[in-house]
């Protein structure tokens, strides 16, 4: 027999007596009252469900931990995802069973904002609210800057707990208090870097370039569209100022790069370098055009992500102009890609077929509107939520993967697509492929790689067996099958060969050691 919904909440009431204060009780009685009777549109409504759904086990948090480690953050990726299991496992596991207590009463809640499937464990603490308050404090701790776009997510995420008649405002402020907590006491196992601590690549074979005090014999293009959000200074001002004799030439939308680089290598004079201020894209198609004339390279930082820049050790463009004043530079290996019949173009940094080209493709549709670094965490959401494995062969073995990538010469970390390289020589390519299997995975594999990984499947987040294939060689060859698959687009440092994903196609890449002399930051 059903008992009649007016004598069920004296009867919640009775068994939260056990768990809780009178007035804890109250103020949840009180907020919930005033949170079900406020009239919201159905969108709004939509939104904060899906947004909670989104965040069951972890997904949500998984999926920007990914974007993070992509993009270069991922010591806090790392300090979030730790924060968040351990936060998890205090509340679903600890926090759950010494306290417990009812749900709210699905009666009291308005149709349009029910979860499809209510939950069914104890109500304190919210084990949603403790994962959000963990990951954006972890997250914080390592980038602020990161930190920026993952708060307003967790804090939307425990209001949704609230907002759906999942939990009480006492669960969810208890579980962001555990969260929160986890997250900074995690600082003693995982200690924070030093903010003047200086990671970067093994440096290259040292050679002397062209010393050019004030820039004469220098030719410099410049992207004005490239990384806005992350170059404080103007580029542009700063390269004229202290190389005031360079001939900087600022690119139009509409001007084919690889044509005026062609034409200013054939000048009279030749110049004694050609450098570029860009994204990694333009970067890479600069850098292609002059390999064949054989005059050095001067890379200035001027986009998002800057790998290739950075793994020449400079971070800035003031940094860039000290290493061409002074003649500093070094042979760095490249890799060269051919598809089909076509003729080899130059690879800077990787190249990859599978989530991380369509996520870019994705993200470039989201961040006119979202800003680049909230249009990559739900452009990966997007894509991981609906793509369907590809089907490749490499070097001759057919199999289901989520992404292949190939760097140049060794790449930091475990992860499936580091994006940074290890050194500039090695004569290697660094391959590492993503089996097809669960969502999650992928997810965490993106994130983590083998190693963190190996630890969530211990804690029985993961599946128990690994999903990635790591290894080196001096060249491979990827045939790609699945011609309407989302993830079939071929990727090369920052930009994609859109057109490949409509046919059959084969990718050959190879290493060209030495391939590339370029400006560096001095020893």
């Amino acid at each position: 027999m059903t008992t009649p919904s007016r004598w069920r909440q004296p009867i919640v009431a009775i068994r939260r007596l056990r768990h809780l204060p009178r007035w804890v009780r109250r103020v949840d009685a009180a907020a919930g009252r005033r949170v079900n009777r406020r009239r919201t549109h159905p969108a709004a409504d939509s939104a904060l469900v899906a947004l909670s759904r989104a965040a069951d086990r972890g997904m949500l948090w998984f999926a920007i931990a990914a974007v993070l480690a992509v993009v270069g953050s991922r010591r806090a990726a790392l300090r979030g995802v730790a924060s968040l299991t351990v936060a998890s496992m205090i509340a679903n596991l600890v926090g759950k069973r010494v306290f417990g207590g009812d749900r709210p009463l699905l009666d009291d809640i308005p149709v349009g904002r029910r979860l499809r499937t209510p939950p069914t464990s104890p109500s304190f603490p919210s084990g949603h609210s403790a994962s959000a308050a963990a990951f954006a404090t972890g997250v914080a701790l390592e980038s602020p800057r990161s930190a920026a776009v993952v708060a307003p997510l967790a804090a939307g995420v425990a209001y949704s707990r609230v907002h759906v008649g999942a939990h009480w405002l006492s669960d969810v402020v208890g579980g962001v208090a555990i969260g929160a907590a986890v997250a900074l006491l995690g600082r003693l196992a995982l200690p924070m870097r030093p903010k003047n601590e200086r990671g970067g690549p093994t440096p290259g074979i040292r050679v002397e370039l062209p010393a050019l005090a004030t820039g004469e014999g220098l030719v410099v293009f410049l992207n004005p569209g490239s990384g806005k959000s992350v170059v404080r200074a103007d580029p542009e001002e700063i390269i004229r100022r202290r190389l005031p004799d360079a001939r900087v030439h600022v690119l139009s939308g509409d001007e084919d790069l690889a044509r005026l680089v062609d034409e200013a290598a054939a000048a009279d004079p030749r110049p004694l370098a050609i450098g570029v201020c860009g994204g990694d894209g333009t970067v890479a198609t600069v850098a292609d055009r002059i390999r064949a004339d054989d005059i050095p390279f001067a890379a200035f930082p001027g986009g998002t992500f800057n790998h290739f820049v950075r793994a020449t050790g400079i971070e800035s463009v003031d940094e860039a102009i000290d290493a061409v004043q002074v003649g500093s530079g070094v042979t760095a290996d490249v890799a060269e890609v051919a598809f089909d019949d076509r003729d080899p173009v130059t690879v800077l940094n990787a190249g990859s077929v599978g989530v991380y080209p369509a996520l870019v493709v994705e993200r470039e549709k989201l961040e006119k509107r979202l800003g680049k670094w909230a249009a990559g965490v739900v452009a990966l959401w997007r894509v991981l939520r609906h793509a369907e494995p590809l089907e490749v062969s490499v070097d001759g073995e057919d199999m289901r993967v989520w992404s292949v990538f190939v760097g140049v010469d060794p790449n930091f970390s475990h992860t499936v697509a580091p994006m940074r390289r290890l050194r500039l020589e090695g004569g290697e390519l660094d391959v590492r492929i993503l089996h097809a299997r669960s969502r999650l995975h992928a997810i965490a594999s993106l994130a983590f790689g083998r190693k963190t990984s190996a630890v969530l499947r211990a804690l029985r987040v993961l599946p128990l067996r690994s999903a990635t294939t790591m290894f080196t060689a001096e060249s491979v060859e990827i045939r790609v099958r699945s011609t309407e698959a989302d993830l079939a687009a071929f990727g090369r440092d920052g930009e994609v060969e859109e057109e490949l994903a409509r046919s059959d196609y084969s990718a050959r890449l190879r290493i060209v050691p030495g391939g590339l002399a370029v400006y560096a930051r001095p020893e």
